[in-house]
């Protein structure tokens, strides 16, 4: 099915509601357009690679080590890479390292990755996995329309390198492959150099990194027939080092690398990171409305950037949102599809219809959109807050409740503040203390109460 515009987009709801069309070409290069692609390599093979995009499947991997039990953010315009393959017709692959993972990649980093064990590995594949396959079919039933396509989707392919390093032998490995990697060109690596001049230096498991990235690169090709593989701008090294192995190895074969862009905010750090808080595509991590919050809150300076990256919206049709949003920016109409359709993908339906309800809840003053939240949901949504069970009584009165929930140190802290304004109950300001708690009100229908002092503390209370 396709998503639904809101009202908030009305009456563009016509306009902007996405056609979900196959690429007009099967060139993945025709993604530039967008901003995709930072570069190619090797740097003058555009006309080869066109030549094989448009002339039958191709096969493109990508690869997500397990240095956690999500995906971020960060990593989402690579899946969004293999996502857009997909509705070319050609055949995603995604690569969980099981056994990249427990080396590190040094990539983009000063120092060294701590050690992960094997069990903490596993649990990280198998959620990866799982949340991999979950954004393709989230994709597959929200925006994209089987039934005006001309071909199906091709499936997505996960494999996992742990399965063929466990047959290698180390002593077999060094000895037939390490003869193809030139020491020179590995030390000249921008994330090699950048660590060797550091104070920490580098390790020897660092260093072999790469070594191991181009033999997977060389193990897809031989199993897979994968000639491309797709990585951020920070994985060029590893991408070179895995065509020069091939190119000694399998000297008749042709292998291309496509690098995207490392998307940052204003401020220059790495895209999904705040104050060292990844966003999570987990929503048991970072809750749908939370996702969907931190792309509504995109500056205009922003999000045509990220329309075009992040979303399937073609390209007529963004630059015509962006006019109609250039005239009323104060309704962040370009956002919230951002923000739509972000969700759609990482959460599905029921995970934009939940961030839906919060915000109506929280910045609409709409207590029936608080009333519709289950108790993990709110809990979700406001981590951190202090959990309360209480029992109903008859007659209680607001600064009774604000006591039992130990809202206030003191009962004149507690007249003081709610006297002034500073007290809220499902999102709506009480001053009167001697309010007698009502059904539907105080109240919710689900049982429960969120209470707020001040901006961001909140009290969450269960009634019994």
């Amino acid at each position: 099915m396709l998503p639904l515009r809101r009202s908030l987009l009305k009456p563009l709801q016509d306009v902007f509601r996405l056609s979900h069309r196959q690429l007009a070409q099967r060139n993945l290069l025709e993604l530039t357009d967008r901003g995709f692609f930072q570069g190619i390599f090797p740097d003058t093979a555009a006309p080869r690679m066109k030549q094989l995009f448009t002339g039958g499947q191709q096969s493109i991997y990508a690869g997500f080590d397990p240095t956690a039990d999500s995906l971020h953010v960060g990593n989402l315009l690579v899946i969004m890479g293999l996502i857009h393959c997909q509705r070319a017709g050609h055949r995603p692959i995604a690569l969980v390292g099981g056994a990249t993972g427990l080396i590190g990649d040094p990539s983009g980093r000063k120092t060294e990755r701590n050690q992960l064990g094997e069990t903490v590995i596993e649990t990280n594949l198998k959620a990866i996995e799982q949340q991999l396959r979950r954004v393709f079919e989230n994709h597959e039933h929200c925006l994209w329309d089987s039934n005006k396509q001309k071909f199906p989707l091709p499936p997505l392919t996960v494999v996992n390198n742990a399965d063929w390093y466990a047959d290698l032998q180390l002593i077999d490995f060094v000895a037939n492959m390490g003869r193809h990697f030139r020491m020179g060109s590995m030390l000249s690596r921008s994330s090699v150099q950048s660590r060797l001049e550091s104070e920490d230096g580098m390790s020897f498991t660092e260093f072999t990194y790469q070594i191991f990235q181009a033999y997977d690169w060389l193990h897809l090709l031989r199993r897979h027939n994968c000639c491309f593989q797709m990585g951020g701008s920070d994985q060029t090294g590893n991408l070179m080092t895995g065509h020069e192995l091939i190119s000694r190895v399998e000297r008749k074969r042709e292998v291309f690398g496509l690098t995207l862009p490392l998307v940052t905010t204003e401020e220059g750090d790495k895209f999904g990171k705040s104050a060292g808080n990844a966003v999570w595509l987990d929503g048991n991590k970072t809750s749908p409305f939370a996702l969907y919050q931190f792309f509504l809150r995109m500056p205009d300076s922003e999000v045509e950037k990220l329309l075009k990256l992040f979303t399937f919206i073609p390209l007529p049709q963004v630059e015509q949102l962006m006019r109609e949003h250039t005239k009323e920016p104060e309704k962040r109409k370009a956002q919230t599809l951002l923000a739509e359709d972000v969700t759609l993908l990482v959460h599905g339906e029921s995970g934009l219809k939940q961030a839906e309800r919060v915000t109506n809840a929280l910045y609409k003053g709409n207590v029936e959109g608080l009333a519709e939240l289950n108790l993990p949901e709110i809990q979700q949504t406001f981590q951190g807050a202090t959990m309360v069970n209480l029992l109903t009584e008859p007659g209680m009165s607001i600064l009774e409740l604000a006591m039992k929930a130990k809202c206030f140190p003191t009962e004149t802290d507690a007249v003081r503040i709610i006297n002034a304004g500073g007290f809220y109950v499902n999102q709506k300001r009480v001053q009167n203390i001697a309010e007698v708690l009502t059904t539907g009100v105080h109240i919710l229908r689900n049982g429960i109460s969120l209470l707020r002092v001040g901006k961001r503390n909140f009290y969450i209370v269960r009634w019994q």
